[in-house]
This record gives C-alpha cells, sequence and structure tokens, in this order.
C-alpha cells in the first residue's frame, strides 16, 4: 500500500508542492531583503545625551557635537570626545546593527583614559543620521572616507605656546586609528581598500561576507547552523540579493570583509569570541584564512563582542598594543 501511495499522488500534486515552495522562497526572500535594508533604529534619547555629557564633563573631557554630509546626501552625526592631555591620536569607533553610538562607551572610556580622542558616528539608517538604508559597508565605506577626513582635519595636539605667541599652536594630526564592532567592524574592514590613511585598525566580531551571514541568519531561524540556509533555504538568500539589486541596485554580493582585507596594506587586529552565539567565530577564520597577515585573537568563553567583558586586560593590552606599536613614533623608529 505505501508503495503505490505516491504514484497515486500524480504530478499536479508535485507541481503543488513546487509552487508553494516557490511562493514561500520568493515572498520569505522580500522579507528578508526588507527587514535587512531597513534594521530597526534605536533612537539616541536625551537621557542618553544628558548621561554622555555629565560623564565626559566629569572626567574634564570635552565633547562636541559633529555633522557631515553623505555623498548621497543623508546628514552623518556623532560625538567627538577629547580628553584635557590627549596623545594627538584618535580612533573612530563604529557600532553594530540595531545599535547607536551609545554602545561604544566601554570601548571610549578605555581610549579617552589613554589619551586617545575619539570620534563616535551614528551609521547611516541608524540613531540620529540620516539615510534610508543600511547597507553594510557598501555606501558606508565613503562615510568612513568623509569621517577620516574629519579627523584629519579637526584632530591635533596642543604644543606649547611658542614665544611672543598668546596661545597654543597645533601640532599635525597623529595617527587615526578605526574600532568596529560587528557590523561596524564588518564595514571597517571594507573601507580599507579606499582608505589608507588608518594606521592600524582593530575588528571586534565581524562577518566575512554577507552571504556567510546570510546561511548563518537563515539557519538561526531553526537553530541548524549554516547549513541548512546552504541547501534547501539557499533560493531564499539567493532572491533576497536579487531583490536588493533591482529595487535598491545593491550588490550584497560585493558586501565582503574577508575579500576586502586582500586590498589594503592597513595593519589589521582580528578579536572574535570562540562561543559567539550571533555572528559564529568561523567568520573570523574565513577572514583570517584569505590574510595571514592579520593578527588574531580568538577569546575563550567569549560571546558577541564580549572580549572587553571576558578578559578585560588582556583585551586592553592586546587592543592598545595594537595602535602603539603601529602609531606614528613606531613608524619613525622603526618598532613594530
Amino acid at each position: 500500500m505505501r508503495l503505490r501511495f505516491w504514484p497515486r499522488l500524480g504530478l499536479p500534486f508535485f507541481l503543488t508542492l513546487l509552487g508553494l515552495f516557490f511562493a514561500f522562497t520568493l515572498v520569505a526572500g522580500i522579507v528578508l531583503a526588507e527587514v535587512t535594508v531597513h534594521p530597526e533604529r534605536k533612537p539616541l534619547t536625551p537621557e542618553d545625551e544628558a548621561q554622555a555629557r555629565q560623564a565626559t564633563q566629569a572626567k574634564g573631557y570635552a565633547l562636541t557635537d559633529v555633522t557631515i554630509a553623505a555623498s548621497d546626501g543623508a546628514t552623518l552625526r556623532a560625538w567627538s570626545i577629547r580628553p584635557p592631555s590627549g596623545n594627538g591620536d584618535a580612533v573612530l569607533l563604529l557600532h553594530g546593527l540595531s545599535d547607536n553610538r551609545t554602545g561604544m562607551g566601554g570601548y571610549a572610556q578605555l581610549l579617552l583614559s589613554h589619551g586617545y580622542s575619539v570620534l563616535m558616528p551614528d551609521a547611516r539608517a541608524h540613531g540620529t543620521s540620516g539615510g534610508n538604508l543600511a547597507t553594510f559597508g557598501l555606501l558606508e565605506s565613503d562615510d568612513i572616507h568623509r569621517w577620516v577626513d574629519w579627523l584629519q582635519q579637526k584632530n591635533g595636539r596642543a604644543a606649547d605656546v611658542p614665544p611672543g605667541s598668546t596661545r597654543p599652536q597645533p601640532l599635525p594630526p597623529g595617527c587615526v586609528f578605526g574600532l568596529g564592532a560587528s557590523m561596524g567592524a564588518a564595514q571597517l574592514l571594507q573601507s580599507l581598500p579606499s582608505e589608507p590613511r588608518f594606521c592600524a585598525v582593530v575588528a571586534d566580531s565581524p562577518f566575512a561576507s554577507f552571504r556567510e551571514i546570510g546561511y548563518d541568519r537563515v539557519g538561526q531561524r531553526f537553530n541548524t547552523g549554516s547549513w541548512l540556509g546552504r541547501t534547501l533555504l539557499q533560493p531564499i538568500i539567493d532572491f533576497a540579493f536579487l531583490y536588493g539589486r533591482l529595487k535598491y541596485h545593491l550588490n550584497f554580493e560585493q558586501i565582503s570583509p574577508q575579500e576586502a582585507v586582500l586590498r589594503t596594506k592597513v595593519p589589521v587586529f582580528l578579536i572574535h569570541g570562540k562561543v559567539d552565539s550571533n555572528i559564529p567565530v568561523r567568520h573570523a577564520d574565513l577572514i583570517f584564512a584569505r590574510d595571514p597577515a592579520i593578527s588574531l585573537w580568538e577569546v575563550p568563553n567569549a560571546d558577541h563582542c564580549g572580549a572587553m567583558n571576558a578578559a578585560p586586560d588582556e583585551f586592553r593590552d592586546r587592543a592598545l598594543g595594537w595602535f602603539v606599536s603601529h602609531g606614528q613614533h613606531a613608524a619613525d623608529t622603526g618598532v613594530f
């Protein structure tokens, strides 16, 4: 009886199943693409602003609001924070998906306490920055280029007051470094081929490519790991990529930090938690495999962007040591 059951179903039944799967693929692909480019926006509240200003004032730091225009006319906003006796170097801090600049507060505190100025932008389509779409590096790479422009124009050290002068003369800007977390780390890596002015960067928990993280995101819905997205449900990802290209003219295949690191000479320090439940540590392995010149630290017992909490002293020593070893003084003296 069981052997005769399937033939009796006939071709119409299987065509119906195929049609239902095709319809599911189209709907799921559209939803995936739309949710991806329109992430939930975490507002920067007045309470957030007040707390930031109080905290910086208590430490004697100077907080300034910064606004620049992106290439497409979007307004991008940030905080610039400078310690009273800075070392002349600045760090661009880039936050993760559906977060805002406040999500980089822990990194900022560490850097400011060691003399670095920080620039903390809201990414496009996040926080108080403009932009209708999050593009995960396609447009953000140029946004980062413009933030580096701003830092090089504004960042500098105050020299001693020269004889006969009434005010200190600014010295040339020191190094501009980058530190990104999650989405911000992926965007930072993708900016490097077209932004060589970073002295060095730290990327905390980036994804390797948009396709690879797509496999993970689909699998995470069903707790299957990435294999489901690579096999049965790969058509959803394929159609989401096609939909994004047709509707928004975004080529998601070009979102690939693992390829970007091949086209830069900027020193990269890659950090990833070994128990990352959001972006699995295999993404760090994929990036490192493309360019073994990268410095990689895989952190035991650290979840997503959790290295600073899991190993705070080692994180401080490694991250700050990376910047110090690639600063202008190290370059001038040959110390690397």
